[in-house]
C-alpha cells in the first residue's frame, strides 16, 4: 500500500504537478494567502458557519430548532470521529508526502518547511476530512449554508494540493471519509442527540441555547379568532338548538 501512486506517470501525479505548478507563476502574496487559508482560514470559516447556523436555528419553531441544533452538535462530533478513523487508516496505507517522492514541487505549507523532517503520512488529508465533515454536518441542519460549507471543503482540498503537501487522491479520500462518517452514523447520532437537545430546550436556565427568548409555536390567527368569537349567526343557531 505504501507505493500508492508515488511514482511513474499517472493522473494523480500529473494533477499534482499542474495544480502545484500554478504556485510558481502566482505572486508571493497569493501563495501565502492560499497556504494560510488551507492551514487555518477555511476551517475557521466553517466553525463560524456552524455558529451562524446555530444562531438562525434558534429563531425557528421549537421542534425544528431542536432538530437543527442536534445536527449542528453532530457536525463537530462527526469531524472529530472522522479524524480518529483516519489515524489507523493513515498507518495502514503508509503513503509518504508527495515531496518525498517527486522533485520540483513547491512546498508552501510552513509546517513542512522545505519538506524535510516531517514524517506524517499523506493519505488521507486530515484538513480535507475535517472540512468535509463540518460541511456535510451543516447540510443536515441547513441546506443553503451546508452547500456553502461543502464548497469550502472543496476549496480546502484544492489548497492542500496547491501547497504541495497532498496528492489529489489524498483530498478525494478525505472528502469521502468525512462524508461517510457524517451520513452513515447520522441516524444513530440524531436518535441519541435529539432527546438531549430537547431536554436542554426545555430547561429554564440553558434553554436559550436552543430556542430564542420568547419563541413559541405560532397559532393561526384565523383559527384562534373563530374559536374565541364565533360568528353571530352561528351563536343564534346554537342558541335555538339549545332551546
Amino acid at each position: 500500500m505504501a507505493g500508492l501512486t508515488t511514482g511513474g506517470p499517472n493522473v494523480d501525479v500529473s494533477l499534482l504537478y499542474e495544480v502545484n505548478g500554478a504556485a510558481r507563476k502566482a505572486p508571493d502574496w497569493l501563495d501565502r494567502a492560499v497556504s494560510l487559508a488551507g492551514e487555518y482560514g477555511i476551517l475557521l470559516a466553517l466553525v463560524l458557519l456552524v455558529l451562524w447556523c446555530w444562531r438562525g436555528a434558534r429563531r425557528q419553531d421549537e421542534t425544528t430548532a431542536v432538530e437543527s441544533c442536534a445536527a449542528l452538535v453532530w457536525a463537530p462530533l462527526a469531524a472529530g470521529l472522522a479524524l480518529l478513523v483516519n489515524v489507523p487508516l493513515r498507518e495502514f496505507v503508509g503513503r509518504q508526502r508527495p515531496f518525498r517522492h517527486h522533485e520540483g514541487l513547491q512546498v508552501l505549507d510552513p509546517g513542512f518547511g522545505a519538506g524535510i523532517g516531517n514524517t506524517e503520512f499523506s493519505f488521507v488529508s486530515d484538513h480535507t476530512t475535517l472540512a468535509m465533515a463540518l460541511g456535510v454536518g451543516l447540510f443536515l441542519a441547513n441546506r443553503k449554508i451546508g452547500l456553502l460549507g461543502i464548497g469550502l471543503a472543496l476549496v480546502e482540498g484544492f489548497c492542500r494540493v496547491y501547497t504541495g503537501v497532498h496528492y489529489p487522491t489524498d483530498v478525494i479520500g478525505g472528502l469521502a471519509l468525512g462524508t461517510a462518517v457524517v451520513l452513515v452514523l447520522a441516524p444513530l447520532a440524531m436518535a441519541l442527540l435529539t432527546p438531549v437537545v430537547r431536554a436542554v430546550a426545555g430547561s429554564p436556565r440553558v434553554g436559550r441555547l436552543v430556542r430564542a427568548k420568547g419563541r413559541a409555536v405560532p397559532r393561526p390567527v384565523g383559527l384562534a379568532t373563530q374559536t374565541q368569537n364565533p360568528p353571530a349567526g352561528q351563536r343564534t343557531h346554537e342558541n335555538d338548538l339549545a332551546a
